[in-house]
């Protein structure tokens, strides 16, 4: 007796809310360069948020990178836990973000970077992350 993947229950599961997907990576280094040269940039203690309008055509109101100075951080497994945590940070509240852009019917590709010297615990990571994405809003609709 085999076990058959239902077709509906795959689509219910692919998009859940709370994913995390490849497709809302920015991952090209084009785009990144882009962001770098031409985007608009503010601190939100501890990151540093560089933010463009998109003009690529992607299914995700918002594409993001995230970045831990190798500077700072010379051990890669500290770099890493600091990305997986504001990575988690950002998915939990992304929709705090994601609800303006599609009610303003918008496209970002922002670069989120981590500035601070010390290793955060994680809710404090969530906190700045919150209070980042609500200030992004800010300027993406022009308050700031």
């Amino acid at each position: 007796m085999g076990f058959k993947k239902s077709r509906k229950l795959f689509t219910v599961v692919q998009n859940k809310p709370g994913t995390f997907r490849k497709s809302e990576r920015l991952c090209s280094k084009k785009a990144i360069a882009d962001l770098f040269g031409n985007g608009k940039s503010f601190y939100s203690f501890p990151f540093q948020i560089i933010w463009t309008i998109a003009e690529s055509e992607t299914e995700f109101p918002a594409q993001v990178a995230i970045s831990v100075s190798k500077r700072i951080f010379r051990r890669a497994v500290k770099r890493n836990l600091i990305r997986r945590r504001i990575r988690e940070a950002y998915r939990k509240n992304k929709h705090i973000l994601y609800n303006f852009l599609v009610n303003n019917n918008t496209k970002i590709a922002f670069i989120i970077i981590f500035k601070d010297s010390s290793v955060p615990e994680y809710t404090d990571l969530e906190k700045s992350v919150c209070k980042s994405l609500t200030k992004l809003t800010d300027h993406v609709n022009g308050k700031t």
